[in-house]
């Protein structure tokens, strides 16, 4: 059996990251480096001495069509991650995009509808923390109903920690035109993604955003979002990139017990001997206004297996699915979750009023277009 030949769009940071792993002698099974493309002549030169075996391209869509790939993972400013995922499902080549899915929903919704209609092209993304058997027990866990309904899940992610000296190493980075957003759009996706993933998608969102605190960039960079769920549940999502000590703890309150998930290393599960709701009523009617702690629980501790590389599995299992059938881990279509509730947490902050989700992606557009006017780097967009 040939192995998926990937090529890498973007030779950045994590494009090359990627290019080492599927071009080293430790890449996933059924998987190897067919290409890369670049526009840097400076890294091009670098790329074609160091690697004269794996072509490198100028023009990503002459590697989509030149025949020496059968996917992509495009490692490119969010903005084009639509573009380029639709030509390749319209030349036939799998796409295996990175996070986010994009910036605008309205453009996810295109991508989405495109890979649709093209059902024999494989697409998903690279949310390689899905990947990480803790979430994914917790997921199943809740799934299972084995402690009952959610009621209120609260998430506090603050070790993005980022000096502005990290944003002027590109000029798009941090911009509402180059990148449409800041931590919502790069560092906390990968949250956002496993927040729904795993408790369920929000009907309604109210969010307070600042933009540029406490650093010298445009967009947010300190989020305060509540949600609300068709069930009556609530949820909440604090995020930064200024406390430099950051805090990294996921709760999830349940009717039947608790989960408490720190540093997304461990999780602590409590599972009620009593659910809430029959200890309400049986103490209720004796008056009570404490409960005994003594036999209230039993607890359980899981932990994540920190020698998996999350990235690696996910290109693995992408690889599986087009040469074997295998289930993908992370559905391509699902990416567009994380960008709605990151458009509805913008225009709710920008609006100053609680809305609904997924929100009018012509309307999102129109206000992002606004901010990318008034920060005169960048044009509007269509």
């Amino acid at each position: 059996m040939d192995p998926i030949r990937f090529g890498i769009i973007g030779l950045g940071v994590q494009g090359s990251t990627y290019a080492a792993l599927l071009g080293g002698d430790r890449a996933p099974a059924l998987c190897t480096l067919g290409a890369v493309c670049t526009t840097s002549p400076e890294k091009a030169e670098r790329w074609r001495a160091e690697h004269p075996a794996v072509p490198c391209y100028a023009d990503w869509k002459a590697l989509v069509t030149g025949g020496a790939v059968d996917a992509v993972i495009p490692t490119v400013p969010h903005y084009l991650h639509h573009e380029i995922a639709i030509f390749c499902f319209e030349h036939g080549v799998h796409v295996l995009l990175e996070k986010p899915a994009g910036v605008r929903a309205k453009d996810v919704l295109a991508m989405n509808a495109c890979a649709a209609a093209h059902p024999d092209v494989a697409f998903g993304i690279l949310f390689n923390q899905r990947a990480n058997p803790l979430y994914g027990q917790l997921r199943a866990l809740v799934q299972s109903g084995e402690l009952g309904e959610i009621r209120r899940s609260h998430w506090m992610i603050n070790t993005w920690w980022r000096p502005d000296s990290y944003y002027k190493q590109s000029a798009w980075r941090a911009t509402w035109g180059g990148e449409g957003g800041g931590v919502l759009v790069n560092q906390a996706a990968h949250q956002l993604d496993l927040w729904q993933w795993i408790c369920g998608v929000p009907s309604t969102v109210y969010s307070k955003n600042l933009n540029g605190c406490h650093r010298g960039i445009t967009t947010e960079n300190d989020v305060t979002m509540v949600t609300g769920y068709p069930n009556g549940a609530t949820g909440s999502f604090i995020t930064c990139t200024h406390d430099a000590l950051g805090t990294d703890r996921f709760e999830i309150d349940l009717s039947g017990g608790k989960i408490v998930v720190e540093n997304g290393q461990t999780a602590t599960v409590y599972r009620l001997n009593t659910p809430e709701p029959a200890l309400n009523a049986a103490l209720s009617a004796q008056g009570a206004q404490r409960l005994p702690q003594e036999g209230l629980y039993t607890q359980q501790t899981l932990t994540a297996d920190e020698s998996i590389d999350g990235h690696a599995v996910i290109i693995e299992n992408f690889a599986r699915h087009i040469l074997q059938g295998t289930p993908l881990l992370a559905p391509g279509p699902e990416g567009l979750r994380g960008v709605e509730l990151a458009n509805a947490s913008q225009l709710s902050s920008w609006l100053g009023r609680e809305v609904q989700n997924p929100v009018d992606p012509e309307l999102y557009a129109a206000e992002l277009n606004k901010r990318i006017a008034a920060e005169g780097l960048y044009p509007v967009r269509e």
